[in-house]
């Protein structure tokens, strides 16, 4: 049985139009003159059709079939080449980027949504436009002004693709160990030498060229992060005219053997005297990159909503269908054998986890969008102040969204097998791979203990002395005293209030506590990053219900069961998701020395 996926659009109208109302704040951007309701929703239809009419078929044929490496040459699967030219036809790539690098203009937030839609129905196709939208960014932010007018009107096409070459096999996420070098030349270019590794869409058929953005080390560069350079790197050189020209020295190894998202060409590439063009100011690469990491770390979150929502959309048809046992209340479906499995409440549980995670995960997303939308124009309009600000907003944002919602859809995705049973273990029903495809979303740009530790460790103790949460969780409660005598919405706000205050108490607990005991910082960073996610979704879910309610009493767009669909999530969510998060709470401030044992002692293989 094949998966299918049909784009959410209510729920994506919901909460554009409805709660965030994105129609108002398009007026206040330049980048929104032309993203009146009439023009997105025509977009929106158009790339919903795109995602389930075009890349879906291909999702589950590109994991069987793979991307094929012949000395140096990668192909991607069947279908992929032809599905890229229709996405580049349709203008897609350039949708948030200037008229005058021939975009569309539109706001980012608009690009956001449509990656979330076509990563849901093929999230291996969506990475080879994913990556170039970093290198853009990059480009626009850091780049001269000769840099953008060679390299943006391909890139903003998409008939060049752009890729992020960090990670090398000696480093990780550690790239204070970054070894490739760049050797100035008489021109005012580098030559670029050393090995990449782990570079998605590093090499691949769908466009004539690959622009690489590159760290690395100028010759006596201070040691660790604070030598690193940032570097353009073409797969073929630039002519005078825009055109592309001879191979620079850039060569893919290999491509790697991974366990999901096998059509996304993960390359390893080697630059041996590379020709390279810096980008921004010499041993400042490290702050340039972290433009690229920001937007690849939300787009690495819509990966944890694109599981959880496609597992979720193909679950609970099988759930409906599918016939065993009777319901221990009673008989749900007499006149069938057994009753449809929807019905026993664990099966339940896990489609309401599955509908939570998915549509809390998209509020998430969306309201940071927002912010997204700022920061570009502020970027695009060279105002690296402004833009910077907003960058250092998203930067509390971002480790929580890639974070918590990754593990959100590792959790649907595990969900979505137990729904199926023995089904969900063999491969035409296509929950193993979204199972596999799902498990490296927690992995690249960080692990969640990385992102765990940027959040805790730098974003709130070390930059903010805990003052962005006090920040944001002041948010909440002023919102919460809106609806504090409200009866339908008590529940919600009572407990959210509860929580808030408890989240600004572990903070400082955790600061006084890192006074004695330095390691309590990494020994509790990931139940703290997950303690912020179920809270922020608690959030958003009380938003939806104070929605939702308004709506049933006073008119919306859309039904009448619709707006209730979304206050019963949003009531089991606060009932049976949200207190997951008192248990975070107590082992987040355990004390570290059970931690700290010689773990040798404990292998008894020898």
């Amino acid at each position: 049985m094949a998966l299918s996926y049909k784009a959410p659009l209510r729920d994506i109208r919901f909460l554009t139009n409805e709660v965030f109302n994105y129609p108002e704040h398009y007026k206040n951007l330049k980048s929104g003159e032309n993203a009146d309701p009439e023009t997105v929703d025509m977009m929106l239809d158009s790339i919903a059709d795109f995602a389930s009419d075009v890349l879906m078929p291909l999702y589950q044929s590109g994991d069987a079939e793979g991307c094929h490496f012949d000395n140096g040459n990668v192909t991607t699967p069947k279908g992929f080449k032809e599905a890229y030219n229709m996405f580049v036809e349709a203008g897609y790539q350039g949708m948030s980027y200037p008229e005058e690098f021939g975009g569309l203009g539109m706001p980012m937030s608009l690009n956001l949504i449509k990656t979330e839609m076509v990563a849901t129905s093929n999230w291996a196709f969506s990475m080879y436009p994913g990556l170039s939208l970093g290198c853009m960014n990059t480009i626009m932010e850091y780049g001269s002004k000769e840099q953008k007018d060679t390299y943006m009107p391909k890139l903003v096409e998409g008939t060049w693709g752009g890729t992020m070459c960090l990670t090398e096999p000696q480093c990780g996420t550690d790239l204070g160990q970054v070894k490739t070098r760049a050797v100035p030349n008489d021109d005012g270019t580098y030559n670029i030498t050393g090995t990449k590794i782990f570079i998605s869409a590093g090499e691949h058929d769908l466009t004539e060229n690959i622009i690489h953005i590159v760290l690395a080390r100028l010759p006596n560069a201070p040691e660790g992060t604070k030598g690193i350079s940032l570097f353009i790197v073409p797969k073929f050189l630039v002519t005078d005219n825009g055109e592309v020209g001879e191979r620079n020295p850039v060569t893919c190894g290999s491509i790697e053997h991974k366990m999901g998202i096998k059509a996304s060409a993960t390359a390893v590439l080697n630059f041996d005297n590379a020709k390279g063009f810096l980008i921004g100011e010499p041993h400042k690469g490290l702050k340039a990159m972290f433009t690229f990491m920001n937007t690849a770390r939300i787009g690495t979150a819509i990966q944890g909503l694109a599981h959880t929502e496609l597992a979720f959309q193909n679950s609970l048809p099988y759930a409906k269908e599918r016939r065993s046992m009777r319901v221990l209340s009673g008989k749900k479906e007499p006149e069938q054998v057994a009753d449809a499995i929807i019905h026993h409440a664990d099966v339940a549980r896990m489609l309401l986890i599955q509908k939570a995670f998915s549509e809390g995960g998209r509020s998430m997303i969306y309201h940071a969008a927002r912010y997204a939308d700022k920061m570009t124009e502020a970027t695009h309009a060279g105002d690296h102040e402004e833009a910077e600000k907003l960058d250092e907003k998203l930067g509390f944002y971002t480790p929580i969204l890639k974070g918590f919602l990754t593990e959100c859809g590792i959790e649907a995705s595990k969900h979505a097998i137990q729904v199926f049973g023995g089904h969900g273990y063999i491969k035409e029903w296509g929950m193993e791979q979204i199972a596999r495809d799902a498990r490296i979303s927690t992995l690249y740009e960080g692990t969640t203990g990385v992102q765990a530790l940027d959040l805790l460790g730098r974003k709130v103790l070390l930059q903010s002395k805990g003052k962005v949460v006090l920040d944001y969780t002041a948010n909440i409660m002023k919102w919460c005293t809106e609806y504090a005598l409200d009866k339908e919405m008590r529940k919600f706000v009572w407990a959210l209030t509860k929580y808030c205050a408890e989240w600004n108490t572990l903070t400082a607990r955790i600061m006084l506590a890192a006074r004695k005991d330095r390691d309590i910082v990494s020994a509790a960073s990931d139940d703290y990053l997950m303690y912020s996610g179920y809270v922020m979704m608690a959030y958003h879910w009380a938003r939806m219900a104070s929605v939702a309610y308004d709506k049933l009493k006073n008119g919306g767009k859309e039904t009448k069961e619709f707006y209730q669909a979304k206050i019963k999530t949003a009531e089991f969510y606060f009932e049976k998701i949200l207190p997951r998060a008192s248990g975070l709470s107590e082992s987040m401030l355990a004390p570290t020395e059970s931690m700290t044992l010689d773990l040798d002692s404990f292998n008894f293989l020898d």
